[in-house]
């Protein structure tokens, strides 16, 4: 399935964190909190002005992005979960 986010729409897919904390204990599905850090999917054109002109993303697929904790609408895509959000839910781009 395509879908083509629409304005400053951008869909996300989670990065997977680590199954282990930093001392090597094994943490479980339960106790997991959802990551902060995606892969941007597509993006939309941009933002509508005023004045009727669009101002570009500042982002792009394939971009590395963290993101706020309780940001975007959680959608599954051919069985696999994503998030759609705006581009002001992005905090910063990952080099």
């Amino acid at each position: 399935m395509k879908i083509r986010p629409m304005n400053d729409r951008v869909l996300v897919l989670r990065v997977d964190e680590e199954q282990k904390s930093p001392g090597g204990i094994i943490i479980p599905d339960t106790a997991k909190e959802k990551p902060q850090e995606g892969k941007v999917v597509a993006t939309g054109p941009g933002k509508m002005a005023d004045d009727g002109t669009r101002t570009p993303l500042d982002v792009k697929a394939g971009d590395r992005i963290l993101f706020s904790k309780y940001a975007g609408t959680e959608i599954k895509i051919d069985g696999v979960e994503h998030l759609f959000m705006k581009e002001d839910d992005i905090l910063g781009i990952l080099d």
